[in-house]
């Protein structure tokens, strides 16, 4: 049975493809008669059954080795598009990882939307996501990663675009699709200038390649930085991390896959493709930038934000981050590790919070307080997200941040002082909104705010048990660095961070000092409350650019191409208005027009040939003369 399954397990995108679809009629406007619960529950058992077949097919794969299948598509004109799939214990433990919090966020749906209008439509969306992410996982070629990603771009935006009668959410849908699609138009254009060079897109292929391959260097830096952009905006990475925080506008039930595994699809297709991007220092050294930017500015812009959901949002690209780092350092095992632990530990963070957001009056951190005795499962939730999330012993980031940081003790010390900056800031950031939240006398805002019901608190106690035994999964699995042969001087660092961040901010955010907390200068921490003023400078700069050159565009279709053609138009009209008044009904008339046209034309047919004889005669006559 375990072999079938696994033989099978190519199969699994469709569970939620098929629910996805059945969904559909309960949309708005079609099914009616049973509401739109039936949606629901149809999806909740296809993605049951995903990761049932998942789970059983992970045990038969273990220390097995990989196996691929290809389902031919396209082959023409030398061009072969086969549908490559990696069958591995890495690729099947994704799929469980996707399809168990996809599990959990619908049932958390179940509670969270309970009366929207939109919930047949929802549904349907989640089976696209949960589809396209398990597809992407599977797929081993470089070219339908792409097409996969387009898919998921697709989802972001209707997903985010739910509720549609309210402008914030058209605005964060907008802005949130068209930020991902500038860095899909540059992925696109590396997956095509690859083929020339590697003749191939199978991840496997382009890894062989790699080994001896000798291109231009210069060719194979602006390849490698154009197929590093996808991931950036997938990853919510600076300068195109903006999206992430729009797309917050969106149902809370979405942002848990959203914050855990969607923001990883650019993580695996870029881990994927590490070979290739290896073959340029200089993409190494701008993917490791890139992450040390976002790392740093994420995490200290967190720590000034008020809103529930921006706190995380920045939190999440800040982790991102730090894979970027595990990737530009080759260090593809600590990048997995990264990707696996976050993922748990966010989506329980947004679970945790999910329920004040849904039954208090506002999401403004400053304004709540005082829930720890009215919300005591939410706030242990939140305790283990929080702990789950930075270098705390023995919950699962602890592991992935000292294999990151034991990997570069010896070669790059500084990225070192970088990965244990950032899990310092993290824990001030997740700490000061646990005591904004749960510590203190409730205010008058968050007085009415009781624990939510059972279909949101049973996946949040779920997958909160699971956080806790995540490092036994990952000791079973033989996931864990060996203790023994770690640095024990990261291991401390890595500690004493995470004890100084929690314990310093709980003292000021959970004491008697008045709040709100502001840094002595007021243009310091207004930069990190406003991003680093990242939005204005897009207004002034690109947003500024694209409409002046969209006037201009206006204008010369207006005033020079619909003139051109208004023109023609006013001179035929005046033309047939002027012919009409020169018919007679003579027939002789008639043809007599005809034979002036018929030699006009003639004329100028033939005028090179009589113009070069008019020419030869006149010199003919001067030669004589």
């Amino acid at each position: 049975m375990a072999q079938f399954l696994l033989e099978t397990v190519w199969l699994v995108p469709s569970y939620a493809l098929i629910g996805g679809l059945l969904a559909v009629p309960w949309s708005p406007g079609i099914i009616r008669k049973t509401g739109p619960r039936p949606a629901g529950y149809i999806n909740l058992m296809m993605t049951f059954l995903a990761f049932v077949h998942s789970a059983i097919a992970l045990q038969a794969t273990w220390n097995q080795p990989a196996q691929e299948v290809f389902i031919p598509w396209l082959s023409t004109a030398g061009l072969d598009l086969t549908i490559a799939l990696e069958i591995s214990s890495v690729s099947v433990g994704a799929l469980c990882v996707i399809t168990g919090l996809n599990l959990l966020a619908q049932i958390y749906a179940i509670g969270y939307m309970e009366m929207d209008w939109g919930w047949g439509r929802f549904y349907s969306l989640l089976g696209l996501f949960e589809a396209g992410l398990c597809a992407l996982v599977l797929c081993n070629n470089l070219f339908f990663s792409y097409v996969i990603l387009e898919v998921l771009t697709l989802g972001t935006y209707l997903l985010v675009g739910l509720w549609f009668s309210q402008p914030l959410v058209v605005t964060g849908a907008r802005d949130a699709f068209l930020t991902k699609r500038v860095g899909d138009l540059f992925l696109l254009m590396g997956v095509l200038a690859l083929w020339p060079l590697a003749g191939t897109w199978s991840y496997p292929e382009l890894a062989k390649w790699a080994a001896t391959a000798n291109v231009n260097p210069t060719t194979i830096a602006l390849v490698s930085l154009a197929l590093i952009a996808g991931p950036m905006g997938k990853c919510a990475q600076f300068p195109l991390h903006l999206w992430l925080d729009e797309a917050m506008e969106g149902p809370v039930p979405s942002t848990i896959l959203r914050n855990s595994v969607v923001v990883a699809s650019g993580a695996w297709v870029l881990i994927k493709l590490q070979p290739v991007l290896s073959l340029s220092p200089i993409v190494s050294s701008a993917m490791v930038a890139i992450g040390v930017v976002t790392a740093v500015g994420a995490s200290l812009i967190a720590i000034a934000q008020i809103d529930l959901k921006r706190c995380q949002s920045y939190s999440v690209s800040a982790y991102m981050g730090l894979v970027f780092i595990a990737v530009g350092t080759q260090q593809d095992e600590a990048a997995l590790l990264l990707v696996l632990t976050h993922a748990i530990s966010a989506a329980l963070l947004v679970m945790s919070t999910g329920g004040i957001i849904w039954n208090s009056i506002t999401q403004d951190v400053t304004q709540l307080g005082g829930l720890w005795t009215r919300r005591p499962i939410s706030a242990i939730a939140f305790i283990v997200g929080t702990l789950g999330l930075i270098g705390f012993p023995p919950l699962g980031s602890f592991w992935a941040l000292v294999k990151l940081a034991d990997g570069l003790w010896e070669t790059q010390p500084l990225l070192v002082g970088v990965v244990i900056t950032v899990n310092a800031l993290t824990a001030v950031s997740l700490t000061r909104e646990f005591g904004l939240i749960f510590g203190g006398k409730a205010t008058q805002m968050s007085q009415r705010s009781p624990e939510a019901h059972w279909p949101m608190v049973l996946p949040m106690v779920i997958l909160l048990a699971f956080s806790l035994h995540l490092p036994l999964v990952l000791q079973s699995l033989s996931l864990l660095p060996d203790w023994a042969s770690l640095n024990k001087d990261v291991v401390l660092l890595l500690i004493w961070s995470s004890i100084s961040g929690c314990s310093i901010t709980g003292v000021v955010y959970l004491g008697n000092i008045p709040k709100p907390i502001r840094l002595p200068w007021k243009g310091l921490q207004d930069l990190f409350a406003y991003d680093f003023y990242t939005p204005k400078l897009y207004r002034i700069t690109i947003i500024f650019g694209v409409a002046k050159i969209s006037q201009l565009a206006d204008m010369i279709d207006r005033f020079v191409v619909d003139g051109i053609v208004n023109l023609v138009g006013l001179f035929s009209l005046l033309g047939g208005e002027s012919l009409k008044y020169s018919t007679s009904g003579q027939t002789q008339f008639y043809a007599f027009t005809i034979l002036i046209g018929v030699s006009v034309l003639g004329m100028w047919v033939a005028w090179p040939f009589w113009g070069v004889q008019f020419l030869n005669v006149i010199s003919q006559i001067s030669t004589v003369g």
